[in-house]
């Protein structure tokens, strides 16, 4: 068997390993060698590996309950963050390499959230199993349509082909919240790190008052960005997207209250809205605080300097490389296993997730991150 090299490790691989509190000097991660041509498949694996281990947990609890709802729960909250505490590696994305396609695992992934979106409202709805594995079902899901299909219909709705963007869109519809579709790329990446971008966090600006401004604020801008779409080529409101969201919503809250009644309704209501919260939660974490300089009346071009970046294996490998977002933003064409990690970016003290948690308690975030947004931008 082939041996694999190590090689040094590059600034853009390492992350501070301190205190959320306190700083502490940087620790060094290894990565493999990317110029190993067989490092390619395995590192697709690891994408497999991360976000299909918990379907058959959470198929399993929507059937039965018993310990499969707890150790779905236990593999997307602790695991999960054991494996980025334990394993310090920063797998290093190779460049001018072609890499399997991901779109297989993208394509199975979204349907599998369907699958499960329906499962765990028929489920719960109809007494399947009882109510504190309800309870720990609705988390799990809401867990899991949070950071992965969330992640995974991000990667399709900047997909050039139709088939694949129409399949994240959908993903969003289910979820309430397919405006995001319009207003992520139409909005988020033009406005970025600007005021008018509702998705950029102000600084001293704490999430739960984030979360109404943002919601409602990317709403109206994605449909106001549509409807100019829709004016230039002489098109009327019923090509515009936003009936589609709206009403492939409400298809959706019909088809739960009929899979399980009232309770699948509010089930599948709480599921969702759990969900959104953790997409908000990631695009408040992402860009807290940080500002694009305004040069002879405009925005500075964006920079990997105003993303967020995280770069712990495991937390990324289940969010399909979203951490990496300053590469994303620079190149958001470019498939999910491709995304690198920028030197000049600014990093999270923690994994994204672990970050997402601590927002919910702005005294807590503000005390971590505003110093950090500070030296950033002094």
């Amino acid at each position: 068997m082939q041996k694999r090299r190590i090689i040094g490790i590059p600034r853009s691989d390492v992350v501070s390993c301190g205190n959320l509190g306190r700083d502490s000097a940087p620790r060094p991660m290894l990565r493999l060698d990317p110029g190993n041509p067989d490092k390619l498949m395995p590192a697709l694996a690891l994408f497999s590996f991360a976000t299909l281990i918990p379907l058959p947990l959470l198929l399993a609890g929507a059937f039965w309950g018993g310990v499969w709802v707890w150790l779905a729960l236990f593999y997307i909250s602790v695991f999960t963050y054991l494996m980025d505490q334990l394993v310090r590696i920063v797998p290093a994305a190779a460049q001018d390499r072609e890499f399997p396609s991901a779109d297989p695992l993208s394509i199975v992934l979204a349907l599998a959230h369907f699958v499960l979106l329906g499962l765990a409202v028929w489920s719960i709805g109809t007494g399947q199993i009882g109510l504190w594995q309800s309870i720990g079902l609705i988390i799990a899901t809401g867990l899991y349509l949070g950071q992965v299909s969330n992640s995974n219909a991000h990667e399709l709705i900047h997909k050039g082909a139709r088939p694949l963007n129409m399949l994240g869109r959908w993903i969003y519809i289910s979820q309430l919240y397919g405006h995001h579709t319009s207003a992520h790329v139409l909005i988020h990446h033009r406005l970025v790190a600007t005021p008018d971008d509702p998705a950029t966090a102000r600084l001293g600006e704490g999430y739960w008052s984030y979360v109404p401004r943002a919601w409602l604020d990317a709403f109206r801008k994605g449909y106001r960005a549509e409807k100019a779409r829709l004016d230039r080529v002489g098109r009327g409101l019923w090509h515009n997207p936003y009936v589609t969201y709206v009403a492939g919503g409400l298809g959706f809250c019909v088809a739960a209250a009929l899979l399980g009644g009232p309770l699948g309704l509010l089930t599948y209501l709480v599921i969702v809205v759990y969900a959104q919260g953790q997409l908000m939660l990631s695009d408040y974490v992402q860009h807290y605080g940080l500002t694009r300089r305004i040069i002879n009346g405009k925005p500075e071009p964006v920079g990997p300097q105003h993303s967020w970046d995280a770069p712990q294996w495991f937390s990324s490998a289940l969010m399909l490389n979203a951490p990496r977002h300053a590469d994303h933003h620079a190149h958001p064409a470019r498939p999910f296993p491709e995304l690198q990690l920028h030197a000049d970016a600014p990093r999270l003290p923690r994994s994204l997730p672990a970050m997402a948690s601590l927002a919910l308690f702005p005294p807590l975030w503000r005390r971590v991150m505003d110093r950090r947004v500070a030296r950033l931008t002094a």
